[in-house]
């Protein structure tokens, strides 16, 4: 099986924000309903593996980036947030500094500071596609306890603090089955760069444990050459549906110039969807839109979450984000 999920037939595209990487992946127990897996490519986020939390490595944000240097930013910010806000003691304000002044400079996927090692950890993000296209939501997937359509209530990730444990028990035959399958995934194909085949490769050697991220949801819309992704990933199905509804009623309509009249089908579209409740597509000006379920994994290792691999793709260099505070905190000026 080779897919992707923005492709089901026509010419091969890429994504830039996934280094326009493919996979060709074989998984044979599968729901019956969606047996493919079509794959996006990598994603990223910051782990921690803090002793006096225990000995397993934590998620400390979403892994949602699509560049490591996302979330080497991310640590970033994160470090020098703390050393201004939390740290009382000028020593553990400067020990954060320091790792705030290599992370300005250097693209580092680890770094060791006050006992705890923060990672960057890659992982892979797919879809689950049958005749009818990409997954929707399941009834079994996860909703927000207080739903609301106008009010910002948005239902918090579920990747910090998740921990990633290989050895943890499936909770369904398939998705143990699914998560062997996992086990010996690697890129392939010549359309893949030599390099990206053979660190794939590797990874399945070095990195032959397979921890499931939480589910997320997005939002896709059919094209002539397949679906194509709209905004972020989102925690729940209802938060998906809250992103489309906004995007129907609200967004498109003042980015885009839309018109008076063009405008009001948007909005009667949006306004049908939301009174449907809990429906999972809608079709306007014969633009099928659609919420999709996504998975990801991360691959382990005997000494944890697998890294970024050195052709993933990169965007930027690491650059300074914030001004230097000073040992009692105060920011400095003219900066």
């Amino acid at each position: 099986m080779v897919d992707d999920w923005r492709r089901q037939s026509g010419p091969v595209r890429t994504n830039p924000t996934r280094g326009g990487v493919r996979a060709e992946l074989v998984v044979e127990t599968e729901p019956p309903t969606h047996p493919r897996l079509a794959v996006r490519g990598p994603v990223f986020g910051l782990a921690v593996l803090d002793p006096a939390a225990g000995p397993h490595w934590r998620l400390e944000t979403p892994v949602m980036d699509g560049t490591p240097q996302q979330s080497r930013d991310a640590l970033n910010s994160l470090l020098w947030f703390r050393a201004r806000d939390d740290a009382r003691d000028p020593a553990v304000r400067r020990e954060l500094l320091a790792a705030v002044a290599v992370l300005e400079h250097q693209p580092v996927n680890e770094l060791e500071v006050l006992g705890c090692r923060y990672r960057v950890v890659r992982a892979d993000e797919w879809a689950r596609f049958g005749p009818d296209g990409l997954e929707p939501p399941r009834p079994t997937d996860r909703e927000p306890d207080d739903p609301s359509w106008e009010d910002r209530r948005d239902t918090l990730s579920a990747d910090p603090g998740f921990t990633l444990r290989p050895d943890a028990a499936d909770s369904a035959s398939h998705a143990h089955a699914t998560r062997l399958g996992l086990r010996v995934f690697a890129y392939t194909g010549s359309r893949f760069p030599a390099e990206v085949r053979r660190h794939s490769e590797q990874a399945v050697t070095t990195h032959p444990d397979i921890a499931q991220l939480p589910v997320g949801f997005g939002v896709i819309e059919r094209e002539e050459s397949g679906w194509s992704p709209h905004g972020p990933l989102m925690p729940t199905p209802h938060d998906a549906r809250r992103l489309l509804y906004g995007m129907m009623a609200r967004t498109w309509p003042l980015i885009h110039g839309f018109d008076e009249q063009r405008a009001a089908r948007y909005g009667r579209a949006a306004q049908s969807f939301r009174e449907a409740g809990t429906a999972n597509e809608l079709t306007v000006e014969g633009r099928l839109l659609r919420l999709c379920r996504i998975e990801r994994m991360v691959r382990c290792g005997p000494d944890g979450p697998e890294p970024p691999r050195p052709s993933d793709h990169e965007m930027q260099e690491p650059m300074k984000m914030h001004p230097g505070p000073d040992e009692s905190g105060a920011l400095l000026t003219g900066e």
